[in-house]
């Protein structure tokens, strides 16, 4: 996506005017393209591309292909999927190929596959696999009509995080609010709140003074409880501060996240162009020399690490989108190049290994990693930042966009809610259509959606294809639904009814990820001048 930049406030579009540079969608023609494309698989293993991905996947949209293997004296396969008391089957030569044969009659619901090995009398020899997996709703647009602009829920957003006691205590303190207990997570959090707030000097005269002072007090104490400049991993603030959530975890204790880092740095980045300090620059080129001193000759850089000595915790790589964007920023914005050199060889490790493998695993600060299994927790939060940041770039090179639909396709196949079967009560427990976070993370979650949607939007914008504009849309304008208007709150999870204490609920971070992906929507949709973009490389 495009890096921040504001230079004018956005004058206020009309409600009805807003969708007027939005293409014109032909719901029916797109539902039907849209079930036809559900019969290929994605990227299936006996393309030779990548190994099976799926063998900890639980759901599809998609045709799926399993792993199966030959079973000695068959002459064919016998593919019976049962779902809801009906048989549905279909013979093939191999074991291992994609329901497609019987996937647009499979109704919504729980399958059972069974693959079974025929000799040339068609009597069964052997049972080459069996699985268990839930056939997915297919899109179904249209969905809901927005109630209200992106760009108004996007500055709803923006005081509520203004407003919250913890952001509040900036102004005139010194020390986090753990109070707040997202916190302990202070590259994610804290950065997230210096972004929001100096975004919000420019959309609110009244708040302005106020915000800009949160904004630094919260970036003098980033900068405060970072490394040395002479230590292993100098200028790096923690990934987990005090003892709270996954921070009280014997695992983390004494280990940093390889990129949330990065996040903190483009805060210090956004610092130093409002401000002009010389100490919020110069803290965001100590993150990024660490960064180039931790960067391998392959272009990869660890998952995790010790905070002491800088070594790895595992063999994990990270994925190097949000890092790709400090470099991005520094180049951009203030035309440093030394950092040139070390992003193309992110950028070239990126496509030759982190996508060979078709293996997005979840590196989230809350989830064991210690030692994860490959394909055991998916996401699309290692994928789709990084294809977003290739097409909205520039880049548009054929090879590049069949990866990228390729990405997009396995996300939306594993990870995204266009509907759901009523519970035993009767009502549908999530507000919907959404995103899954991660595979370990079963609930759609508000900037996952976003994540998904900016994807689909710079597809649109690389090919035209209004199908992909139609799944962005769906998914943003429910952004606008779930918010509570009273406070600007985006919920974190998207649930008609839970009691889960709010403090603990919001992840900032998320939020400020709706309001960049919502200010990206509202200029596309609705504002002509390119200066105005609010919009930016979404957290996670």
């Amino acid at each position: 996506m495009k890096r921040i930049i504001i230079s004018t406030i956005i004058a206020c579009a009309t409600f009805a005017g807003i969708f007027a540079q939005a293409p014109t969608l032909d719901y029916k023609q797109l539902n039907k393209r849209a079930l036809k494309e559900y019969d290929q698989p994605v990227r299936p293993g006996y393309e030779g591309k990548n190994p099976y991905w799926n063998g900890y996947s639980i759901r599809f949209i998609y045709a799926p292909a399993f792993d199966f293997k030959e079973v000695e004296g068959a002459a064919a396969y016998r593919y019976i999927a049962s779902v809801k008391g009906k048989e549905y089957q279909f013979t093939a030569k191999k074991p291992n190929l994609a329901l497609t044969p019987i996937w647009k009659n499979l109704p919504v619901g729980d399958v059972v596959l069974k693959v079974e090995a025929l000799d040339k009398q068609k009597n069964v020899v052997g049972l080459a696999g069996e699985r268990k997996f839930y056939r997915h709703f297919p899109f179904q647009g249209p969905y809901h009509t927005p109630i209200h602009t992106y760009k108004e829920t996007a500055i709803r957003a923006m005081m509520y995080i203004h407003n919250l006691p913890s952001t509040q205590a900036w102004e005139h303190g010194t020390e986090a609010d753990m109070s707040f207990p997202h916190n302990t997570y202070p590259c994610k959090t804290i950065s997230a709140v210096i972004r929001s707030e100096l975004m919000l000097t420019k959309f609110s005269k009244k708040n302005a003074a106020q915000a800009l002072a949160i904004a630094k007090g919260a970036g003098d104490f980033l900068m405060r409880i970072s490394q040395a400049p002479d230590a292993p991993l100098a200028y790096f603030p923690p990934t987990y501060y005090g003892n709270l959530l996954a921070s009280a975890f014997e695992l983390n204790k004494g280990k940093t996240m390889g990129m949330e880092a990065a996040k903190a740095a483009l805060a210090f980045i956004d610092l130093y162009e409002y401000t002009k300090e010389e100490k919020y620059l110069n803290h965001a080129l100590g993150i990024a020399r660490t960064y180039v001193r931790l960067q391998r000759e392959d272009g990869s850089v660890p998952m995790k690490l010790y905070l002491a000595t800088g070594e790895p915790v595992n063999n994990v790589n990270a994925s190097l989108h949000c890092l790709l964007y400090v470099f991005k920023n520094l180049h951009d914005k203030f035309g440093i190049d030394e950092f040139e050199p070390a992003r193309a060889k992110a950028e070239h490790w990126m496509i030759t290994q982190g996508y060979d493998r078709f293996e997005f695993v979840g590196q989230f600060e809350d989830i064991r990693l210690e030692d994860r299994k490959p394909y055991e927790n998916m996401t699309h939060w290692t994928c789709v930042p990084y294809l977003t940041y290739l097409l909205d770039g520039g880049e548009r090179s054929p090879e590049l966009i069949d990866l990228a639909k390729d990405v997009i396709r396995f996300s939306e196949d594993q990870f995204v809610l266009w509907d759901m079967e009523p519970g035993p009560n009767g009502y549908r427990i999530f507000t919907l259509p959404g995103v899954w976070e991660q595979h370990k993370y079963r609930v759609p979650v508000d900037d996952s959606a976003g994540n998904l949607a900016t994807g689909w939007l710079a597809l649109y914008k690389a090919t035209g294809d209004k199908l992909y504009f139609a799944k962005a849309k769906a998914l943003m304008d429910n952004l606008t639904v779930v918010q509570d208007v009273r406070t600007g709150r985006i919920p974190t999870v998207w649930k008609e009814k839970y009691e889960i204490d709010p403090s603990r609920e919001i992840w900032l971070n998320c939020m400020l990820d709706d309001i960049l992906a919502l200010f990206l929507f509202s200029n596309f949709v609705g504002e002509d001048r390119e200066d105005d973009i609010v919009g930016g490389q979404l957290m996670g």
